[in-house]
């Protein structure tokens, strides 16, 4: 398909506008619900697209680094109506989290060092711990169906937790593992598209330099600053962030607060929180960590420029891999090598995910964590805050027996939180 001739029964571009907009302010609760909301408004109610055509592009953008339910929506807004669609499809699905959550920073580098405001987070970080052990039970359900995907997902969990290794190269092994030991032949064999090796080349070199320029300029400006630094952190981030936010989450974590000491633990925890709160991809949580390093270096304008600059790394990747690969979705889907990949990595998210969900739980419920001499994660039992325990137990309830929803857990959690600061310890 030509990048602006829009398929067959295509909307117009402001029908599409509209529908996307309404799906980016709505699409709260991660990516399950997001790829929900999608499959209902796309699919089922205007057969925009077919069911085929959807489950094959949701396939092929979880082969993509990045938030898999923005480059869904960036992927049906070109198939729908070309590069115009893409962009559009792709912007709306971010833009209305991406408002909420600088609104969020501010008020919290303005009011977070409030005693009742930081025990209302309280509330909210014994939320996440569940929120996180919810998606680790889900994508279990669907990741650990052999041997080999059990093995990659207790060797991913020991990797982080026990030895320390870098989020990356676990990864890059896992995927190397599933290309030769998880691989299936397609139920059907399908044909290579006709697709131009030059166009792919020319999008490639366009969207790269649109990614990577700016980036090329504040390094020349001042390479040893704030800016330079995050910018190249995130423009990483961007291209390992396979198995989703919770995934990635293990290495922002390992770097923002032990290597670079841009924020600490429990402003990391608090950022997790937030962005839980709001519609769009999770990984918005990489403008919030920006915003709260650059309003601690530099003040609010610095947090801005910082917030900005992460948006636009994370972001713009996103549209260079959908507008360079999304020609050849039907070919890619047909590779037993490059779905075997895809099985590893998904295999040692699981271990990736049990190694967040274990640190969210100890740095929660204890003041003081830290290695051991084996290289463990050990807390310190004399630090054990009760109240965090008591109210993840709440939490647990309402998420994983009463199944209530996640927003208005969080609001309750926040005012649960908010009254302990009213009970001595």
């Amino acid at each position: 398909m030509n990048v602006e001739t829009p398929r067959e029964g295509a909307p117009d571009l402001s029908t599409l506008t509209r529908v996307f907009l309404r799906i980016g302010l709505l699409s709260f609760g991660g990516p399950a619900a997001q790829i929900a909301l999608m499959h209902r408004e796309l699919v089922e109610l205007r057969a925009w697209l077919t069911e085929r055509q959807f489950l094959s592009a949701l396939s092929f953008c979880m082969l993509l680094p990045g938030p898999e339910a923005m480059q869904l929506a960036a992927f049906s807004g070109w198939r729908l109506r070309g590069l115009s669609g893409g962009l559009i499809a792709g912007l709306l699905f971010i833009a209305p989290g991406a408002v909420v959550i600088a609104v969020l920073a501010s008020l919290y580098v303005s009011f977070g060092q409030v005693p009742l405001v930081q025990a209302a987070f309280l509330g909210i970080k014994a939320t996440v711990v569940i929120v996180v052990l919810q998606a680790l039970i889900k994508v279990m359900g669907r990741a650990l169906t052999s041997p080999w995907a059990y093995g990659l997902a207790g060797a991913a969990f020991l990797a982080l937790f026990a030895f320390d290794l870098p989020f990356p190269l676990v990864i890059f092994v896992a995927a190397i593992i599933g290309a030769l030991a998880m691989t299936s032949e397609p139920a059907e064999p399908v044909d290579a598209p006709e697709v131009n090796l030059a166009n792919t080349l020319r999008t490639a070199f366009i969207w790269g330099a649109i990614w990577l320029v700016p980036l090329g300029l504040i390094w020349a400006l001042d390479p040893s600053g704030l800016l330079a630094q995050l910018g190249a952190f995130f423009a990483k981030l961007a291209v390992v962030t396979f198995g989703g936010a919770y995934a990635v989450l293990a290495y922002m974590v390992q770097q923002v607060v032990g290597e670079f000491g841009w924020l600490t633990t429990p402003q990391m925890i608090d950022a997790l929180g937030l962005a839980e709160t709001t519609p769009g991809p999770l990984i918005l949580v990489t403008e919030f960590v920006a915003f709260l390093a650059g309003a601690q270096e530099g003040g609010i304008a610095l947090g801005v420029a910082a917030a900005l600059l992460s948006l636009w790394v994370t972001f713009v990747p996103c549209f260079l891999w959908i507008f360079m690969a999304a020609p050849y979705v039907d070919w890619i889907g047909a590779q037993p090598r490059l779905t075997g990949a895809l099985s590893g990595i998904t295999a040692a998210v699981v271990g990736v995910i049990l190694n967040l969900s274990l640190w969210f739980a100890l740095n929660t419920a204890f003041a003081e964590v830290a290695r051991n001499g084996w290289g463990l994660w050990l807390p310190d039992p004399g630090s054990l805050n009760p109240l965090a325990l008591g109210l993840m137990g709440v939490a647990a309830a309402l998420l994983l027996w009463r199944k209530l929803d996640l927003l208005l857990v969080l609001a309750v959690m926040g005012g649960l939180g908010a009254l302990t600061s009213f009970i001595p310890l």
